[in-house]
């Protein structure tokens, strides 16, 4: 087993991906976990009666207030990370070979298992650390329907550049670090959370401790 204690820093804003309706949040936590206990604290954390609009995306907070993420969602970019990583070299159509490998993420078969059973992500809560208050970015949603090309604002909160989040990866097996470290690299040009195609969220990240 391997532990690792990292700091990320953002380099760009980190949008907020939790819906401001409770209603709405509450179905969608509903489908992703079956553990009552789990679903009521995640819906406890979001104080959507604070959102200025309910179609905002918010933050959760903790009992002092304060933004975080949750650890799944570290999880979530290692998935997307390795998924991107692993096509590099490979060729249209081509499943990844372990042979044909260019990098740590295209030698790891059934990523998506090794990364919910053997690579651990704490605390639960990921505080956001930064000065200044909780700021809102809002941008056009484009969309084209059998009624042609729709546009709709979409309105989240965010955390400003600089922003500081620490936290604990544990390997279950050390093979996987250099992996991990990759995946930590790629969030210079891919980060977390919402509009990251864009470069939102985007961060780089040193080990601490």
């Amino acid at each position: 087993m391997k532990d690792m204690r990292v700091r990320l820093k953002f380099t760009e804003e980190v949008l907020a991906t939790a819906s401001g309706d409770p209603d709405t949040f509450e179905e969608y936590i509903a489908s992703m976990s079956p553990d009552q206990s789990t679903r009521d604290e995640e819906i406890a954390a979001i104080n959507a009666e604070n959102a200025i609009d309910k179609r905002m995306t918010v933050f959760p907070r903790d009992n002092d207030g304060k933004p975080f993420i949750y650890n799944y969602q570290i999880k979530g970019f290692f998935k997307d990370a390795c998924s991107m990583l692993s096509r590099i070299g490979r060729k249209s159509g081509e499943e990844s070979k372990k042979k044909n490998a260019v990098n740590e993420s295209s030698k790891i078969t059934a990523y998506k298992k090794v990364i919910d059973g053997l690579i651990f992500v704490e605390p639960r809560q990921i505080i956001f650390i930064f000065d200044g208050d909780v700021g809102t970015c809002q941008r056009p949603l484009r969309a084209q329907t059998m009624q042609g090309e729709r546009v709709a604002l979409s309105n989240s909160e965010t955390v400003p550049a600089g922003t500081i989040i620490e936290f604990i990866i544990t390997m279950l097996d050390p093979a996987h670090e250099m992996a991990v470290r990759e995946w930590l690299d790629y969030g210079k040009l891919r980060g977390l959370a919402q509009w990251r195609n864009s470069g939102k969220g985007t961060f780089v990240w040193e080990e601490v401790g």
